[in-house]
């Protein structure tokens, strides 16, 4: 089968898994079925498709649309059949999750819930494959509603509201993405992304595009200051959504990102890949220092993500300054970066937002400081959370590390070469890429010991059990792959390389040997982590054996007793929470926690904003009618009260009638 087969297969499940789950609604473990199993197989159809383009050449179909302006052209390049990929790989495992978490909403709309979900999964696909600017915006707002049913689904307060920022952002972004297209359409003449490849507009026209496109994709990725919507979205999704939206949705801002500033403009100016590179670096400081202050799970994890599409962002504005300033190596280097780290950022904060999920449904809380002890009952989850963390916190060999390895790697290239403003930005960029990276690592330790280490610290989480298997299934199919994506990367680094060539149109660039990966050739610098793992397995087992081979059974009794609290007995409350551990952090940045709530006050006003609008237009519209309509209805009514007076009934009044309209018409003739 060719990749457009096994894509139309795809969207030909996922339709039949939205209207399918729809139509069950009254069933609803038909429903579940329905949603989870037509999801996984177009999951599955999906990550066919996107390996075939990656082992292929890329392939563009033409179907004739309804409209002679839009031509519905889909295009499967490397790009998008590694998005393609890394969408239906993540929507797999939430439709396998799915089995069992969504039955926490029997009797809430499960039907519904089915139809958004797989949706959603379709109108991201169709955006990155998408190939005319009009059927792009329409896939992205299909999938921008999709997403805003999911949030507000509990339709409680703080969902509604969640929802209703994300409505408004995402919208607002949509429209600067609307007008840098049609900057790009008039110059171009058409809009097929074909001719905008082809007629690029000038420079100023082309910077404003950028930008443009910058700020909508921007806003639908997180970057600050543009990220108001993502700590309180994605926290009010059901969590196998969250993961999606975390996972995979804010990536189709970068995505749209590299789209147009790379593929669609060229690369542009110096400027860009700068702007991209700064805006990266704050995003990916403050993203983790707000997340250090948070005690709800799912808000700290949402935090994260703005993170690390910070990292993401680094490392493709390193590519856009390489692209620019004509540096082959560091233009594939940060792309490459760019693109592992997106890669395996869907793995690991689809991982840890399932395993948030597993959590939540056994304690129905979020507040961490509920949880505690949940090692010992929920250990697989325990086990599954603990690699994410790893993961995340860039621990090797763990995928997480060797994408942000390749990131140091490519601003220490660009470093090394350009014009001042490279040399000054990009060390910056790198120290703050280590800030991050040691934040990330205390951020985890506290939600880890949080939730499954010390004792537990409520009911709860001291009756709590394992989550069900399809729940533990999906998770550990997460973290098997955060280890192969790190332990596997001689191979996969080769992959991603050939898609940042691709996107960059430049050549091969060596970054693998055998067993090691390298930034170009191997006199600069170079990994190997199935070394690594070994060496730390080692490690940890080395002293071990000696101790067990000299010891010859001399360890004396190991006396078991309960920890000294000072004389006091140790209970739940001596441990360490969320809020006492993150103290000195709050202490430290508090101007920036204090910037943070202003920005959340400010979106509380802007909402309260448009409310008062909304309530002036409802006094406004009744003015209308008092001044204007009614008056306009009277004057009609009176009119056809009158006239009803020359309807009488009699008959001699009717051939009066007759006889003055035959006189009139004579007289008319005569004239």
């Amino acid at each position: 089968m060719t990749s457009f087969q096994l894509l139309a297969i795809s969207l030909t499940f996922s339709v039949l898994a939205t209207f399918g789950s729809l139509l069950s609604a009254r069933n609803e473990r038909l429903a579940i079925a329905m949603s989870g199993g037509g999801g996984l197989l177009a999951a599955v159809f999906g990550c066919l498709a996107g390996f075939s383009v990656l082992l292929g050449a890329p392939a563009v179909v033409d179907i004739t649309g309804p409209f002679a302006f839009a031509h519905f052209v889909l295009r499967l390049d490397a790009l998008s059949g590694l998005m393609v990929l890394v969408i239906s790989a993540l929507a797999a495992v939430s439709s396998i999750y799915s089995f069992a978490y969504v039955r926490e909403y029997e009797g809430r709309g499960i039907g519904a819930m089915g139809f958004f979900f797989n949706l959603f999964i379709a109108s991201m696909v169709l955006v990155v494959v998408a190939d005319n600017a009009f059927w792009f915006l329409v896939f992205f707002e299909m999938m921008s509603l999709a997403s805003y049913f999911l949030v507000i689904f509990d339709q409680d307060e703080e969902a509604v509201s969640a929802g209703f920022i994300y409505f408004l952002v995402a919208h607002a972004g949509s429209v600067a993405i609307m007008i840098g297209f049609f900057l790009m359409a008039n110059a171009a003449g058409s809009l097929d992304f074909s001719d905008f490849r082809a007629n690029r507009p000038g420079e100023l026209a082309g910077s404003i595009a950028f930008v443009l496109a910058l700020i909508g994709f921007g806003a639908k990725a997180g970057m600050i200051p543009l990220h108001v919507w993502l700590p309180r979205a994605h926290p009010a999704a059901p969590s196998h959504a969250s993961a999606l939206m975390s996972g995979v949705m804010i990536k189709i801002g970068i995505f749209g990102i590299l789209k147009v500033g790379v593929d669609l403009l060229g690369g542009g100016v110096l400027w860009w890949g700068i702007t991209v590179l700064v805006l990266g670096a704050i995003s990916s400081v403050l993203g983790v220092i707000y997340a250090l202050a948070e005690h709800d799970i799912k808000r700290l994890l949402a935090y994260h993500s703005v993170e690390n599409i910070g990292i993401i962002m680094m490392g493709v504005g390193t590519g856009m300054i390489g692209l620019a300033a004509d540096q082959p190596l560091v233009a594939v280097l940060g792309l490459l970066a760019g693109l592992y780290h997106l890669v395996n950022h869907a793995v690991f904060k689809g991982l840890l937002f399932l395993g948030a999920g597993a959590v939540i449904y056994r304690l129905h809380t979020k507040d961490m400081d509920k949880m505690g002890g949940l090692a010992r009952t929920m250990p697989w989850t325990s086990a599954c959370f603990l690699i994410g963390a790893l993961a995340i916190s860039a621990i090797p060999p763990l995928n997480g590390f060797v994408s942000e390895w390749f990131t140091y790697q490519a601003l220490f290239a660009a470093a090394l070469e350009g014009t001042f403003l490279v040399r000054f930005s990009t060390p910056i960029a790198a120290t703050a890429l280590a800030l991050t990276g040691a934040l990330a690592v205390m951020c985890f330790v506290k939600a880890y010991g949080e939730m499954f280490s010390g004792m537990p610290r409520s009911k709860k989480a001291e009756d709590s059990v394992e989550a069900p298997l399809p729940m533990v299934a999906g998770m550990l199919l997460l973290a098997a792959a955060c280890i192969a994506l790190g332990l596997g990367a001689p191979v996969i680094v080769p992959a991603m390389s050939n898609v940042a060539t691709s996107v960059l149109g430049m050549a091969p660039v060596e970054v693998a040997d055998g067993m090691i990966v390298m930034p170009g050739g191997t006199n600069k610098a170079v990994l190997s982590t199935p070394l690594l793992a070994v060496l730390l397995i080692g490690l940890v087992s080395l002293p071990v054996m000696i101790s067990a081979l000299f010891a010859k059974g001399r360890a004396g009794h190991r006396r078991a007793a309960d920890p000294w609290a000072c004389g006091y007995l140790p209970d739940a409350e001596m441990t360490v929470t969320a809020h006492s551990f993150a103290q000195p952090i709050r202490m430290f940045f508090a101007p920036l926690y204090t910037t943070s709530r202003n920005v959340g006050k400010s979106a509380q006003k802007l909402g309260g904003g448009i409310d008062a609008c909304v309530s002036a237009a409802r006094r406004i519209e009744p003015m209308f009618d008092r001044l204007l309509v009614t008056p306009a209805i009277g004057l009609v009514d009176s009119a056809g009260r009158r006239m009803q007076m020359l309807q009488g009934g009699g008959l001699s009044t009717y051939c009066l009638y007759i006889v003055a309209a035959l006189a009139a018409l004579l007289l008319i003739t005569l004239r």
